[in-house]
């Protein structure tokens, strides 16, 4: 796989940029490009520069989603093969989805398949307004289920219904309508409102964030019931007796900038 098939970049503000670079095929994705970003996304977890992750894409589209050579070799595959190259993208789904550190995704052009798949993984969305989303997969015969949690979680069963059956196009309206995007934003305008999206993240507790993930991800879809009201008391007590928990009020109470600002 070329170098250039994906491209990613960190700021000095902490900010990493990582941009789907494939224009000439809509910026889908195959099997090296799956490979490549799940390691890509693991290095970015781990590395300590790093504050908050973009996700973005040069040329027309976001990403059309399975590149048709690879979808074309899949089908002379046998069931264990397919299912093996199937957890390959579940993983990076999930990867995605559970990254410690918040995710954007900025969405212009096509986002189709599997590219929806990518933006639901993330924690915020921007959109231009011409972009256009369509979960396409039965059309070719085929559903959309590895990328169907994420698709689920995001716009809800009842929308997932319709978009899952009619494989109709919709547009960046629509998208914020039924959850899949957060803000629709002038396509020139996308980078400069995705900065000031980072700069109110970085403002924030580090380890909060990612604890705040972690929790929304533990209360989703659950009863509240004493199990849950009991592991809510548990995270905030935690919370509170940790080092940043400690400076962050401190430095309320102070009136100064925590030190992951300072720093």
């Amino acid at each position: 796989m070329s170098e250039q098939t994906l491209v990613h970049e960190i700021g000095a503000d902490g900010t990493a940029t990582v941009t789907l670079n494939r224009p000439e095929v809509h910026n889908a994705f195959d099997d090296a490009v799956i490979a490549r970003l799940t390691e890509l996304l693991h290095d970015l977890a781990a590395d300590e520069r790093v504050r908050l992750v973009q996700l973005a894409a040069a040329g027309k589209s976001f990403s059309a989603g399975a590149d048709l050579n690879w979808m074309r070799r899949m089908a002379d595959y046998g069931d264990q093969e397919n299912y093996r190259d199937a957890m390959g993208l579940a993983e990076l789904l999930r990867t995605l989805n559970e990254l410690p550190k918040p995710t954007l995704a900025l969405v212009h052009g096509a986002a189709f398949g599997g590219g929806v798949g990518l933006v639901c993984c993330c924690d915020i969305v921007l959109a231009a307004p011409q972009a256009s989303f369509s979960l396409s997969e039965v059309k070719l015969g085929i559903i959309p289920s590895v990328i169907g949690p994420y698709v689920v979680a995001a716009i809800g069963q009842r929308a997932a219904r319709r978009y899952m059956l009619t494989a109709e196009r919709f547009d960046a309206a629509e998208a914020q309508r039924i959850g899949l995007v957060h803000e629709v934003v002038g396509q020139e305008a996308l980078r400069e409102r995705a900065g000031e999206i980072a700069a109110t993240l970085r403002a924030n507790g580090p380890n909060a964030l990612r604890e705040a993930k972690e929790l929304i991800r533990a209360l989703a879809n659950r009863p509240i019931e004493t199990a849950v009201i009991e592991d809510t008391a548990r995270r905030i007590a935690r919370i509170r007796a940790s080092a940043e928990g400690k400076e962050g009020l401190g430095a309320f109470l102070e009136k100064r900038k925590p030190d992951w600002i300072q720093g």
